[in-house]
Parts: structure tokens; C-alpha cells; sequence
């Protein structure tokens, strides 16, 4: 299928367009509607008129951007009209809301007139608390920008101007650093006339270059002084008293070239006479002023970006713009000033220097990413962008004067990374309460991974030592490790971990002795107990059993069943309880714990009452709140008589007895669980009157399948599974396990250890 019949089926399957406005209030029941409009709106109305900083409070005003655009420069598809700008300013809305959860209109006004734009905004300005120009022509997006700024209270932001001058920029600073040259004198060519190249040109002046080492040049040639032809007072500024009249005689010797401009303009020996690393950002869309490939076969030491995502250092605007808003609509700025750019283009220019996390390689078919020559600036889809940028360019705001709210940039960070989604707030907040619990102790929990030389386990491993997670112990050949870590480049991070070769250490003998008399009468004989102690994860589980190590986790490469019966067999299952795998699955609203999810296939009633005990502490234990039980079955309350329910029941009956503190009943279906008016009405004695937490499955298929249809529809987050009934911490991942999950589950287990007071027993 071509990529224009994709593009159309795409816009125009379904719903129409790429956007909808839905109502953030409910509007069910006549109550609602009496609060939403009349007489209940009249309140919030009164209150603004008395007051007008309460718009903030009671509307959308204060994350609501207009998109802006008369049509007369869209994409490189020229003056199309507003009609046809539509899809665009569609598109930039969506893209404000998937990676900032900014609202958007998109306003796309019939004004060839740069003054009727500008009225319009003015009059529009009640609506929004801030406006994106979008595919404006050069010269008058240049005008329309600087009126708006001078007249408008809210911040106004061209970013087919600013967007791609701040991306740049960021990348331009780091290959400045890669290549070992200082920013006041280098000499930069720049390759366009309109609104991207002067905006450009104006931010690089910021950041430390030399007016007099720019040249530009746009379609007429090179801007020299003195020259008429197709000349504005924005070009004017970088016109240059030289001798010099084309962008081939401009480059030789250049340092820069930063192309903004058409297809095919740049020669291979315009690049050739470059000085030494040339740097070479031909940022033309679709296709670059010279391509990647001929610009190395001439100058291997390039450093080169373009606008496109299949080379590497994509120039992508959306690394900007919603970051930008986000960190102005939160203070309340009037304007987006020159310090709030710069802060911008720092915070992407130090976030390239970060560890890539492997969810952001997946996005793009990779490996791994690390900062160099062919990664300048993040990936668009590296999430944490948002964290970066946003609280740096409302810093900036604040700073600067701008801003008319003060906010405390600690909380605003931590308020940000509910954007992130559900799993990213869950999880920092487990390891809040890991570094506050650990804190207490002088050691942090010790957490081995039999599985020490793959990939995922050294990143995970890293991260959970920097950020005071857990120590990680590596198992295996410490070479294998180290050749290892050595590709990846964490041989620092490493270097400073316990690596453990269980062939060489010197508790093998006696670990092979112990793991043979606890299975000799179970088909274990000493050779096979020798062959298996020197195995990686029978020897990890054994040094958890004899406290080398707080906690056991692996089954990154391994299957479930080969990971868990090591584990069984060393350390054990407790006798009291029943073995579980719970998942924790975040929903918009709420956090729900199903099991068992992973091992009983048939739990007795025994089993289900034990493997509600198990949740429900660890619930408490890990995430700090009242377990609310619900037992599930296809039958309410004794409406059916088969055994299945009826096995339910009597799990209920066990627990009520032995559990009287515990909030729990059943059997249930799940509906009654969770919704409290179906409850109240058939079933008022219920002591989970659906509002559970915590959701046992009357057997194996039906968790599992549960959980992972949630999860795999996208309709919550799923975090596990958790290990619960070993007689010591156990934490086997599923196969395939990202880095993050790792990290997950290795700090859930952390929290497990801390809390229940099981570290260094």
C-alpha cells in the first residue's frame, strides 16, 4: 500500500479528522447538568467577573493552545490555504496532547492579510492560555509573531521558527563538544532565508556564535551588504560586508552548515572544502539539502543531522514545542522570552547525555542509543524529554519575570511524571519509599541476578545502584561480564558491583553439600548436585538461602517453569501459604492486585484462601493501603451450586474464620466487585460493596487471561508478576522482560524485603 492511501485511509477512517473534544466532568444525571450549565455555571462565571485570575481555576483556559495558521507555508507544500492547513494543525493538536496532555483548537483562519491574523488572535486571547503559529509565510510570520508578543498577555510561540532552532540548537551544542570546538569561533553557513533559518541564526547568536562568522544565503545567493533582491529587514541583519556571493564559496572552510531550505542545494564538494568534523545539520524536509550518504563518502569525520526519522539526529520539532507550553502554561507566563528557549535547548542538550532507555531503542528498531556523532539530541519518543524540558523552561519563566505563579520545581517534576503514565508514577513512588525506608539502614538491599552477563540485567543493574535502588550481585563468569559490559559501555557502572563465578567460588563444595541433603531423597545424587550448584541460578538461589543475598531475581532469558524450579528446590515454598503470582494493574483511576496469575492452574479452597492472605499483605506492605478482597466466581453469593463456585464459597467460609480482620467476601462476579450500585442493591451484606482492590481468580486460566486482555487492550498498565509464598524473596520476570520491567520488579521486591524486615536474614 502507498503511503498517500495509507495517509488518506488513516484520516478519514472512523471519526473524521485526527481529533474530538470530550467532556473532562460527568454529565449523567440531571444534578450534572444543573452544575455544568444553568443555574450552577453562574457561579464560577460571577467569580471570574469579580476576579478574573479564577479563569485558571474553573476553566480550560490554562492548558488550552491555539493552533494558528492562515495556510500560506505548509510543509513545503507552499501556499495551499487554510482548507487544506487543516490536517496539519490537526496533527500538531494531537501531538500537543500525546506528549505534553495539552488541549488543543486548531483555529485555521481565511487571512492572506498578516494584520487580520493578528486581530484574530488578539480577539481570541479570553480563549487561550497560549498561542502556536503554524505555516506562515516569511516575511509576515516574523511580523505577526512580534505584534502578538507585544500586545497579547499569554505566551505566542512561531514554531516552524523557534521549534527548529531550539532542536538544532541543542545538537549543535553537542557536536560542538564532540568535535572539540569552542562556539565563538566557529564560522556557521546557513542555508535558507525564511522563518526556520533566521530563527536559527538568531538563537546560535545566543548561545555563544560570532555575528560576524555567520553567512546566510537563501534562493538569490548569498546576504551581503548592499544587495536589494528579495531583501526584508529580517535577512538585513545578517547581511555580511564580503566579497563572497554563493554558499559554495561561503562553506570553504566553514565549521557549520545548517540547512533550512530545499532539496539537493549542497554539493559533495561544497562539503569536502569544510574544515575539519564538519558539521552538517540539512534539515530540508522531505528530502535534505545533501544526503547523509554522500556527505560521508567525502567527509567521514562529519557530524551530520537531518529532519528526517531514517537517518540518525532527527532535527524533530516535537522534542520542543509541547515541553515549552507545558512549562509555560504551568506558571502562567506572559511570553516565551529568549531564556526560556535557552533552557530548552540545554535541558535536550544534557538529556542526550543520559542512559537511553531501552523502550525508546524498541521504538526505533535498535539496540541501544548512546550519546555521540549519531546521537545528538534525544529520540522524540524518549518520554523524559518532558521531564527535562518543561520544569527547565518554567525555571526560566520564573527567573526571567515572566511567569505569574511561582512553583516549587520539585513538586512540579514529580506532578509531571503523572504524565508519564500510570506505571511511571506507581513505581517512583515504590522507590520513594525505598530510599525513605533505606535510609534507616547503612546497607541497601542485596538483590542477585543469576543471569549476570545478559544485556537487560547490566542496564537494570546500573540503574538500580545509581539511584540507590538495591546492590546488585552478578552471577557468572566475571570475563564473560565484564567483555560484556565493556560492549555496552558500563564497565565504570560495573567495575564497582560483586561479581560472583559460582565455578570458582570458594562455598561451592559446601553449597553442593547442603543442596544434596535436602534433595538426595528426591532423586538428587552428589554428582547431580555438583553439575547443578555450578549452574547460575541454582547457586543465586542458594546464596539467598544462606544470606549472601537479600533477594533472588531472573528469567530474563529463561523460561518461567526453568526459572522457578531452581528456586523451589533451594530455598522453598513456605508450607503455610500457597505460591501466587500477582500483577498490579493501574487503571486512570485506581490500582487493582490479581492472582493468581502465573502457577496455580487448580487451586483447592485452601489454595484461594492462602492466596488471598499472601496479596492482601503484601499489598498492605508494599503499597501502604487496606486490601479490599474479592473472591471471583461466575456466581453471586450461592446463586449457583456448581463445584467451581461452590470451591469459592468455601474459600470465603476459611478466611471469615481464620481472617475475621481481613476485609474480604465472595464468591462474586467480578462486576459485583467493582461496581458499588449493583452491590448496594442485590447484594447490602456484602463486605466488599464493589469497591475491591484486590481481585482473587478462581483459577489459573481465568487470571491469566483476565490480566493479560486488560493489559495487551491498552486499558490499564500491568506491573508483575510478583512471587508470593517463597520462604525468601523470589522474583521470577517473564521472558523478554525490558529493562524497565526489571527495575520494577526488582524494586517491588526491595520494598517486599525492607518492609516485612527481611534484609540480611
Amino acid at each position: 500500500m502507498s503511503l498517500r492511501t495509507e495517509s488518506l485511509e488513516y484520516h478519514s477512517r472512523g471519526r473524521k479528522g485526527k481529533i474530538e473534544v470530550i467532556p473532562s466532568k460527568p454529565v449523567a444525571t440531571q444534578k450534572d447538568l444543573t452544575l455544568a450549565y444553568s443555574p450552577g455555571v453562574a457561579e464560577p462565571c460571577m467569580d471570574i467577573a469579580a476576579d478574573e485570575s479564577k479563569v485558571f481555576e474553573y476553566t480550560a483556559k490554562g492548558n488550552l493552545v491555539a493552533v494558528v495558521s492562515n495556510g500560506t507555508a505548509v510543509l513545503g507544500l507552499g501556499n495551499i490555504g487554510p482548507l487544506a492547513a487543516k490536517p496539519v494543525m490537526e496533527g500538531k493538536g494531537i501531538l500537543f496532547k500525546k506528549f505534553a496532555d495539552i488541549d488543543v483548537f486548531d483555529i485555521e483562519l481565511n487571512a492572506a492579510n498578516p494584520d487580520d491574523v493578528i486581530r484574530a488572535c488578539e480577539m481570541l486571547e479570553p480563549t487561550f492560555g497560549g498561542i502556536n503559529l503554524e505555516d506562515i509565510k516569511a516575511p509576515e510570520c516574523f511580523y505577526i509573531e512580534e505584534e502578538l508578543r507585544k500586545r497579547l498577555k499569554i505566551p505566542v510561540f512561531h514554531d516552524d521558527q523557534h521549534g527548529t532552532a531550539v532542536i538544532s540548537g541543542a545538537a549543535f551544542l553537542n557536536a560542538l563538544e564532540l568535535v572539540n570546538k569552542k562556539i565563538e569561533e566557529v564560522r556557521v553557513v546557513f542555508c535558507g532565508g525564511g522563518a526556520a533559518a533566521i530563527a536559527c541564526a538568531n538563537l546560535y547568536l545566543h548561545l555563544g556564535v560570532k555575528r560576524e562568522h555567520i553567512l546566510m544565503a537563501d534562493s538569490k545567493g548569498l546576504i551581503y551588504k548592499g544587495r536589494t533582491e528579495g531583501m526584508n529587514p529580517y535577512k538585513e541583519r545578517f547581511a555580511q560586508d564580503t566579497p563572497m556571493r554563493t554558499i559554495a564559496e561561503a562553506l570553504k572552510g566553514a565549521d557549520a552548515f545548517v540547512g533550512v531550505s530545499v532539496k539537493g542545494i549542497i554539493t559533495a564538494d561544497m562539503v569536502k572544502a569544510m574544515a575539519r568534523d564538519p558539521i552538517v545539520f540539512a534539515m530540508a524536509n522531505p528530502d535534505p539539502e545533501i544526503s547523509p550518504d554522500e556527505v560521508r563518502q567525502v567527509r567521514p569525520d562529519a557530524i551530520i543531522a537531518t529532519g528526517r526519522s531514517d537517518f540518525p539526529n532527527q532535527v524533530n520539532n516535537v522534542l520542543g514545542f509541547p515541553f515549552i507550553f507545558r512549562g509555560a502554561l504551568d506558571t502562567r507566563s506572559t511570553a516565551i522570552n529568549e531564556e526560556m528557549k535557552m533552557a530548552a535547548v540545554r535541558a535536550l542538550a544534557s538529556l542526550a547525555k543520559a542512559e537511553v532507555p531501552e523502550y525508546v531503542a524498541k521504538a526505533y528498531g535498535a539496540e541501544s542509543f548512546r550519546y555521540g556523532k549519531e546521537y545528538l539530541i534525544p529520540k522524540p519518543f524518549d518520554r523524559r524529554a518532558l521531564l527535562w524540558v518543561a520544569p527547565a523552561v518554567a525555571e526560566a519563566a520564573m527567573k526571567s519575570g515572566v511567569a505569574r505563579i511561582q512553583v516549587d520545581l520539585k513538586e512540579y517534576k514529580t506532578k509531571l511524571e503523572g504524565l508519564l503514565g500510570r506505571s511511571y508514577v506507581a513505581m517512583q513512588s515504590v522507590r520513594s519509599e525505598i530510599r525513605k525506608t533505606q535510609g534507616k539502614s547503612a546497607q541497601a538491599v542485596s538483590v542477585v541476578f543469576p543471569e549476570g552477563r545478559h544485556s537487560k540485567i547490566l542496564h537494570a543493574a546500573k540503574i538500580l545502584k545509581e539511584e540507590r535502588i538495591a546492590e546488585p550481585i552478578l552471577v557468572g563468569s566475571p570475563d564473560k561480564i565484564m567483555e560484556q559490559a565493556k560492549a555496552l559501555n558500563l564497565e565504570a557502572a560495573v567495575k564497582g558491583m560483586q561479581i560472583v563465578d559460582p565455578w570458582t567460588h570458594p562455598r561451592l563444595e559446601e553449597f553442593t553439600q547442603k543442596f544434596f541433603e535436602s534433595r538426595m531423597r528426591k532423586g538428587t545424587t552428589q554428582v547431580s548436585a555438583y553439575s547443578m550448584m555450578r549452574h547460575s541460578m541454582y547457586f543465586a538461589a542458594m546464596m539467598v538461602k544462606e544470606g549472601m543475598a537479600d533477594a533472588f531475581l531472573g528469567g530474563v532469558a529463561n523460561s518461567y517453569p526453568d526459572t522457578l524450579k531452581p528456586a523451589l528446590q533451594v530455598i522453598g515454598s513456605d508450607r503455610e501459604k500457597t505460591l501466587a503470582g500477582i500483577y498490579m494493574m493501574l487503571t486512570r483511576s485506581k490500582t487493582y492486585w490479581f492472582a493468581d496469575t502465573t502457577i496455580h492452574v487448580s487451586p483447592t479452597a485452601r489454595d484461594l484462601a492462602n492466596i488471598a492472605i499472601a496479596t492482601a499483605g503484601f499489598v498492605k506492605a508494599s503499597a501502604g493501603v487496606e486490601p479490599r478482597v474479592a473472591m471471583l466466581s461466575f456466581s453471586n453469593f450461592g446463586s449457583n451450586e456448581h463445584p467451581e463456585a461452590t470451591r469459592v464459597r468455601e474459600a470465603v467460609a476459611i478466611l471469615h474464620k481464620e481472617r475475621p480482620d481481613l476485609i474480604v467476601d465472595g464468591e462474586m462476579q467480578a462486576d459485583t466487585a467493582l461496581l458499588p450500585s449493583i452491590s448496594s442493591e442485590s447484594f447490602p451484606f456484602n463486605r466488599v460493596p464493589g469497591d475491591a482492590n484486590v481481585l482473587v481468580f478462581p483459577d489459573l486460566q481465568s487470571a491469566n487471561i483476565a490480566y493479560k486482555l486488560m493489559w495487551r487492550m491498552g486499558s490499564v498498565d500491568a506491573i508483575g508478576p510478583y512471587l508470593v509464598g517463597m520462604n525468601k524473596p523470589v522474583c521470577v520476570l517473564q521472558r523478554g522482560s525490558d529493562v524497565m520491567d526489571i527495575v520494577n520488579m526488582a524494586s517491588l521486591t526491595v520494598l517486599d524485603v525492607v518492609k516485612k524486615g527481611l534484609q540480611g536474614n
